[in-house]
C-alpha cells in the first residue's frame, strides 16, 4: 500500500471549499518523476479556476495551483532528463516546448484541466518540467514558470527588446515586476503606472526609472507621452483589458507594440476602430510560452541574479490564506512553501 500525503482540493467550486485531505502518494509511471514539492506560487489564475474553472473542465476533487518547485525523489522507467535530488520547476503548457503553438484547445495547461500541484507529492512527466535556476531557492523558483515566463515572452521572446527603448508596466502584481526587472536588466528605460507612491518607489528599487499615479494622474497616457517627449512607448504591458486599452495605444508610439496580459479590470477589451488603426500599434496576446523558452529565462536569472519580488509566503497548512492575500493585492508574488513554518 502507498504511503499517503497532504493535498488541498476542493470537490465543488469555490475557494471557501478548499480542504486539506489525505491521499495515496503517487508511484512514477514510465517516462514519469516523483517530485516532492518543496513550494508553490499563486496566480490570478489559479483563483479563477477554483471559483469557475475558467474555462477548464475539472475533475473532483480538484488539486488546484499552477506553479511548482521541487525536488526529484523518484524516477519512472526511461527518464533520462533528470536524477534524484534536482531542483526542478513546472511548465505550463505541458505539451508546448518551443516553435509555434498548437491550438489552445489542445494544448493542456497545470492547474486546470491537469490536477494541480499543491500537494507535498506530484508524479508528473519529466518533460513536464525544467531545471530550477542555481541562485534562487524554492519559494522564488516557483514563481517563474507562469509571471516570470510571461513578462519574458512579451518583452524578450516576442518583443525583441533592446537598450534604449521604453516600456511601460502597468500595476505591480507578479508579472509586472518581472517585466520591470527584466527589462531593466535588457537596458531599457521602464515607466511604472500604480495607485500607490509607496509600490512605485519600490518599483523604483527595482530599476523602473518614472513611476505614474494613476489616481493622481488618471489620464496616464499624457505622462507616459510627457516623459518621452511626444515619441511614445516602444512597448506597452496591457493588465487591465477593458477600456484602459485605448489609453495604451495613446501612450504607444506610433508602430509600437502593445502586449496584452492582464484581464484585471475586464474580461474583454473595447476600442474605437480608427485610434486602433491610428496608432499602427502591434498588439499581441501573451499566454506564458514553451519550455524552452522557461529554460532561457532561468538561465537569464542566474546570470543576471535576479530575485522574484515575493509580497508573502506561507506555509503549506495557512493555504486558504494565501489565496486571501492573492485576492486583496500583492506587490509581486503570494508562494506557498510546504515547510512548516513560511
Amino acid at each position: 500500500m502507498n504511503a499517503s500525503m497532504k493535498r488541498w482540493e476542493i470537490s465543488r467550486f469555490g475557494v471557501e471549499h478548499l480542504t486539506l485531505a489525505t491521499a495515496p502518494r503517487p508511484e512514477p509511471k514510465r517516462g514519469e518523476i516523483l517530485v516532492k514539492v518543496d513550494a508553490v506560487s499563486l496566480n490570478f489564475r489559479d483563483k479563477e479556476v477554483l471559483d469557475n474553472g475558467m474555462t477548464a473542465k475539472l475533475q473532483f476533487p480538484f488539486v488546484p495551483t499552477s506553479d511548482m518547485a521541487g525536488t526529484v525523489v523518484a524516477l519512472g522507467e526511461d527518464v533520462t532528463r533528470f536524477a534524484v535530488g534536482d531542483k526542478v520547476i513546472s511548465t505550463y503548457i505541458t505539451e508546448w516546448v518551443d516553435g509555434a503553438p498548437a491550438s489552445w484547445t489542445e494544448m493542456p495547461t497545470q492547474g486546470g484541466p491537469i490536477q494541480g500541484m499543491l500537494s507535498e507529492y506530484v508524479a508528473t512527466p519529466a518533460a513536464w518540467c525544467v531545471r530550477a535556476p542555481q541562485s534562487l531557492d524554492a519559494a522564488e523558483a516557483a514563481t517563474l514558470p507562469i509571471a516570470g515566463l510571461t513578462a519574458w515572452m512579451a518583452l524578450v521572446e516576442l518583443g525583441n527588446l533592446r537598450p534604449g527603448q521604453t516600456v511601460v508596466v502597468q500595476g505591480t502584481g507578479g508579472v509586472a515586476l518581472f517585466a520591470v526587472q527584466i527589462a531593466a536588466a535588457a537596458g531599457a528605460e521602464v515607466i511604472v503606472t500604480s495607485s500607490s507612491e509607496q509600490k512605485i518607489d519600490r518599483a523604483k528599487a527595482l530599476g523602473a526609472r518614472h513611476g505614474i499615479h494613476r489616481h493622481r494622474e488618471p489620464n496616464w497616457e499624457d505622462a507616459v507621452q510627457a516623459l518621452t517627449g511626444g515619441r511614445g512607448a516602444d512597448h506597452v504591458l496591457e493588465m487591465a483589458g477593458g477600456d484602459n486599452l485605448q489609453r495604451s495605444l495613446r501612450a504607444v508610439k506610433p508602430g509600437g507594440r502593445i502586449s496584452i496580459i492582464g484581464l484585471l479590470a475586464s474580461d474583454e477589451l473595447r476600442t474605437p476602430i480608427m485610434p486602433l488603426l491610428g496608432s499602427r500599434a502591434n498588439i499581441v496576446a501573451v499566454a506564458v510560452g514553451p519550455r524552452r523558452a522557461l529554460e532561457d529565462l532561468v538561465r537569464m536569472v542566474d546570470l543576471n541574479a535576479v530575485k522574484p519580488v515575493i509580497d508573502g509566503r506561507y506555509a503549506f497548512a495557512d493555504a486558504p490564506a494565501a489565496f486571501a492575500h492573492l485576492a486583496r493585492g500583492a506587490f509581486g508574488k503570494v508562494v506557498i512553501t510546504m515547510n512548516d513554518a513560511p
